[in-house]
């Protein structure tokens, strides 16, 4: 379009110069070696006009005489090269949809028309035909020879890679990917497999810094670079916790940051700070966490904060939960735990069955039965309890490609996928509960509940009462300092010992007795007022 302009501006310029100086006549004289030239001014510069064109197009003629050897290879080499590329495009087509011989006969056939050395396509074409006729051997040879060339190093290494994982040679996968990330960290499949290489080793510090840099090549998102951060610090913090309870507490707090909502993060931090004495941090981050989404591993540990509390103490804290939550599956079911630590049956009983009116589920259950056990211990009951939970949908785990485990864990044990695991139900790709049958409703379940039996006598209670008041008293006489004996007096010698003083009891710390010793009774304890303190 700009020579089309440009030549219409030479042709007006020409034809405006024509006419003015057809509008200005006159004559042109040359005097040479005597003889005097003499014609129109016009006509001069129509003759010099045309004899500069004569000489162009002379030049031009000249010029293709001399340069037509090198015109005519340059043609035949031009089409060789159009033809190689023609059948490199049929070649990869035809690979690409798993048509191995004519893949590899258009291959020797680009091979045949452009060099290896100008193309490195060739080399790929090549390979993927030895892939798909099964030949790995010659297909890795191609794609070492890709990993040594600067222009198709990344694809060769990827190459590489693939075969690694197809023989099951993770050592070297893990080589290919990493070799891959350092030099071209923008590289996602290479990042990626790095970072979950890393991640499996326990190499936090490493992974964080490739997860960085892949941040800042902006490889991910941003959103799902803070996740994998706070996974990363978390683990990091698991690993931590119980050597370094601050560097625990300060990785879990920035995983927060970054996660504010993400479940293990606060439970570690909850952890470390409980360590540290730091109760009512660690119960505001519980109680954070909580509001976002109630948990059951954080309502055990808000529970069960300070070791040396009371079963009624617990069920306090366990109300608390509730009040923040009211109206959830899991706020019933912990303060109905609580309840039965506490041995108030009626209560543990009637939030169980909320929970189970709500969500009718294996835990709801199981605690039901649990309730009947310690209550009437009545076997037909407890029994049917367990049957309703059998047929009952199971309890949300961690599960993380078809495994379920106990713990959130920071990598797939399957597949090696960073944060993979996620709070839900087991096996959910199946239908229906645990056993054939459907669960039957609460209120199903309670109009065809055995009637009573007996009830577990009262001196059975108060014998386990006894016994559980044995126990604290045993407890808290082996973590009682000893007393030096008090020296016999002389005599008539005048007494001047004093009475000693009553040993105190023992003050509650994290990490000291594992579980309550047991509920205070009323009738065998003199009445005392006491007041809770919630953190």
């Amino acid at each position: 379009m700009v020579r089309l302009v440009i030549f219409a501006l030479l042709v007006l310029v020409l034809a405006y110069g024509f006419s003015w100086l057809a509008d200005r006549p006159g004559d042109l004289s040359l005097i040479w070696e005597g003889q005097i030239y003499q014609t129109k001014l016009i006509v001069a510069a129509s003759a010099i006009i045309a004899l500069i064109a004569a000489v162009m197009v002379a030049w031009w003629f000249v010029r293709l005489i001399w340069t037509s050897p090198h015109s005519v290879t340059r043609f035949f080499r031009a089409r060789k090269r159009d033809r190689g590329y023609q059948a490199l495009s049929t070649g990869l087509i035809a690979a690409g949809a798993g048509n191995a011989l004519l893949a590899r006969k258009m291959a020797a056939r680009s091979r045949g028309l452009i060099r290896a050395d100008q193309e490195p396509l060739i080399n790929l074409l090549e390979a993927q035909a030895a892939l798909i006729e099964g030949r790995y051997d010659e297909a890795r040879s191609k794609f070492e020879a890709m990993a040594n060339d600067p222009e198709t190093r990344e694809l060769g290494l990827r190459g590489l890679y693939l075969e690694a994982r197809r023989l099951g040679a993770n050592e070297a996968a893990r080589q290919y990917a990493e070799k891959a990330a350092d030099n071209a960290p923008y590289l996602p499949w290479a990042a990626q497999a790095t970072l979950e290489y890393r991640s499996q080793s326990g190499r936090w510090d490493d992974a964080i810094r490739l997860l960085e840099q892949q941040k800042a090549a902006k490889v991910v998102e941003k959103a799902e670079a803070n996740r994998l951060h706070a996974v990363l610090l978390t683990a990091r913090a698991d690993d931590k916790l119980e050597s370094n309870a601050a560097g625990a507490r300060d990785d879990a707090l920035q995983a927060l940051k970054l996660s504010a909502d993400f479940v293990p993060a606060a439970l570690i931090a909850a952890k470390a700070l409980f360590r540290e004495n730091g109760i009512r941090k660690a119960a505001s981050i519980l109680e954070q966490a909580w509001k976002a989404a109630p948990h059951p591993e954080i309502g055990r540990v808000y529970v069960r904060a300070r070791s040396g509390d009371s079963t009624l103490d617990r069920l306090k804290r366990a109300e608390r939960l509730e009040g923040m939550r009211p109206n959830n599956v899991e706020s019933l079911l912990v303060v109905a735990q609580a309840a039965l630590d506490a041995q108030q049956f009626a209560k543990a009983r009637a939030k169980a069955e909320a929970a189970a009116r709500i969500e009718p589920r294996e835990a709801a259950f199981l605690l039901l039965a649990d309730i009947e056990e310690a209550e009437t211990g009545d076997q037909g009951r407890v029994r049917h309890w367990l049957a309703q939970a059998l047929k009952a949908p199971r309890d949300p785990a961690w599960v993380a490609d078809g495994f379920v485990s106990d713990k959130w864990l920071p990598v797939s044990p399957v597949t090696g996928r960073l944060d993979a695991f996620e709070w839900k139900a087991p096996f959910g790709q199946l239908e229906g509960p645990v056993e054939e049958g459907s669960t039957a409703p609460i209120e199903t379940a309670l109009k065809t509940l055995p009637p009573l039996r007996h009830t577990r006598p009262e001196s059975v209670v108060n014998d386990h009462r006894i016994i559980e008041l044995e126990r604290a008293a045993t407890i808290a006489e082996a973590v009682r300092p000893a007393t030096p004996a008090p020296t016999p007096a002389k005599a008539n010698e005048p007494s001047t010992s004093r009475p000693a003083p009553a040993a105190s009891e023992p003050k509650p710390f994290f990490g000291g007795l594992p579980d309550d010793p047991g509920v205070r009774d009323p009738k065998m304890e003199p009445e005392t007022k006491t007041r809770l303190r919630l953190f």
